[in-house]
């Protein structure tokens, strides 16, 4: 019983002790940038997801108020009397406190907000209790680091007073602790978790189930008469030759006897340079007569490979099956991890399939040889615009590009959006005359230029809630110019910018764009694609009711899938 009650005494103490060190400024600020982490983003945020990014918020908030205070002491500004401190104080808390109150109460119709504009349910509430659990651990774990490093750059720093001066001392001390904890960090944690998923990646990428058997025709890439292995495509490109529309399916759409599209993959294990897998995407391409087609897209996939099907299904459909199709896999990571780990391979494997395959297309006839175009989603965008340089392409350019929700490193998407129109928003942008490059949404856009589109096309299809395309650390302190009205049509109305929070939100966001409905987020609607296809492309023999027949035979699709 005795031990019992020293125990509670010591540890009333050490709370008491952890109170007084606790600024109430900084806490104040921490449940401000809490309250407003309650409030609508791009995308709707799962309970967990709001439990992070809250704590995150309050941890911030905090480390602002507690770094403003020293600052002020540093420089040795005045400080009201302990009266007046005590009441302002207790003045700030309380209205943090009372924000924060409000704030959770808000919180449930504001999540709803953005549902309704993505026609998903309501949430009945947005359960504050676990959400201010999650946030408490976040900003305890946090709390847990500062501690360490405090302890650290303070035992260094005591050690180096004996042969510095106090003040140098410290600075070397904070420099040798971060240097220390980014050690610590990269080379365990980061270095641990990145081998865990490019372990997890590969096995993903290698395995085969058992229902899952090789192509028996022979025009289909990893058949036994293809130049490319079954077991060397990868998950991805297993994935991608085997699904697409059948030539009895066009038939039965069309009426009429019509070719099975052709697909051609490339898998990362298939060769061991991206030339050597260009050279043999290319000689894949001449076996199944994809240069004999009307249409050849070039494909630049994602980090894991992947192609979007309800991209190729539309073009494949508008084409009546005469097209060729070709995509090379330089990663197994997802994009997120291949940015920035693989990135500049990315690009590296885009050149050389680009180089490759318009290399040899220029040497066809032009009367006979098919129309080429590029395509990317995603990292896969940003990687198809790092492909070509329009130095190379200038004397005989290919016919267009499509880039689907090219990420925030884009430097085209950049360009155009600082270089807009007057008046036209950045979240659809108008850019010059539109003779070259024209951007869409949900609504459309392509058809829209003050000059007739010419020969050489880029077509853009990004929607304004998709956090991978306008995400940005600018907004950690200033307001972006999406958020200026009006608004995209789906972004909500009470989305607003605070310092700090909403970049924190937007890094929640990128975490689930993809498990948005389709046409909202990062999850692009297969009729979208349609619509961009017809304008970039526009092939002929489609009237109205064509189109809203492949409409209705598109949503079937995403409905399908799971999409």
């Amino acid at each position: 019983m005795a031990t019992l009650g020293v125990f509670l005494t010591q540890t009333t103490r050490r709370l008491g002790a952890a109170l007084q060190s606790t600024s109430i400024l900084g806490l104040s600020l921490g449940i401000l940038f809490l309250a407003f982490s309650l409030t609508p983003s791009l995308l709707p945020r799962p309970v967990a997801f709001q439990g992070v990014v809250s704590g995150l918020s309050l941890a911030a908030g905090y480390a602002l108020g507690v770094c403003a205070r020293t600052l002020w002491s540093y420089l040795e500004l005045p400080l009201p009397n302990a009266h007046r401190h005590r009441r302002l104080t207790l003045a700030v808390a309380a209205t943090s406190l009372t924000v924060a109150i409000v704030f959770l109460w808000e919180a449930s119709e504001w999540q709803n907000s953005v549902r309704r504009l993505m026609s998903l349910p309501d949430v009945d509430g947005v359960r504050p209790l676990i959400v201010a659990s999650i946030a408490c651990l976040v900003f305890v774990a946090l709390a847990g680091v500062a501690w360490g490093f405090r302890r650290t750059f303070t035992l260094l720093s005591a050690r180096l007073r004996h042969v510095f001066p106090r003040r140098v001392a410290n600075v070397l001390g904070a420099v040798a602790a971060t240097a220390v904890f980014w050690a610590v960090a990269e080379g365990v944690f980061l270095r641990a978790a990145l081998g865990l998923a490019d372990s997890i990646s590969q096995q993903v990428d290698g395995t085969i189930p058992p229902d899952v058997a090789s192509p028996e025709d022979p025009a289909r890439t990893g058949s036994r008469a293809s130049l490319i292995a079954w077991e060397d495509l990868g998950h991805q490109g297993r994935a991608f030759v085997t699904s697409g529309p059948t030539a009895d399916q066009l038939h039965a759409f069309f009426g009429e006897a019509t070719p099975a599209p052709l697909r051609v993959y490339v898998g990362l294990n298939a060769a061991d340079t991206p030339e050597a897998r260009a050279q043999l995407a290319l000689r894949e391409l001449h076996r199944v007569g994809g240069f004999d087609r009307s249409v050849l897209l070039l494909v630049t996939p994602t980090g894991t490979g992947w192609v979007d099907p309800a991209a190729l299904t539309p073009v494949e459909y508008l084409h009546r099956g005469d097209i060729a199709s070709v995509a090379m896999q330089y990663s197994y990571l997802p994009s997120m991890l291949a940015l920035p780990t693989e990135g500049a391979y990315g690009a590296e494997s885009a050149r050389a399939l680009f180089r490759a395959v318009y290399g040899h297309w220029t040497q066809l006839p032009r009367e006979t040889r098919p129309a080429l175009y590029l395509y990317g989603v995603s990292l896969g965008a940003l990687n198809a615009e790092r492909s070509f340089d329009a130095h190379d392409i200038i004397a005989d350019p290919f016919h267009g590009v499509l880039l689907t929700g090219p990420p925030f490193r884009s430097a085209l998407w950049h360009t155009v959006t600082d270089g807009r129109t007057p008046g036209s928003p950045a979240w659809l942008p108008r850019y010059r005359d539109g003779s070259v490059i024209r951007f869409m949404n949900q609504d459309g856009g392509l058809e829209r230029g003050d000059a007739a589109w010419g020969p050489f096309r880029i077509a853009v299809l990004h929607y304004g809630s998709d956090p991978m395309t306008f995400f940005s650390a600018s907004t950690l302190y200033r307001q972006p110019a999406w958020l200026a009205e009006p608004r995209a049509p789906d972004v909500s109305t009470a989305l607003r910018w605070y310092p700090v929070v909403t970049m924190l939100q937007l890094s929640a966001d990128m975490a689930v764009a993809n498990t948005a409905p389709p046409g909202f987020g990062h999850n692009f609607a297969a009729m979208h694609y349609a619509s961009a296809w017809l304008a970039l492309m526009e092939p002929e023999g489609w009237s109205p009711p064509d189109i809203q027949r492949l409409n209705e035979l598109l949503r079937r699709h995403d409905r399908d899938s799971g999409r």
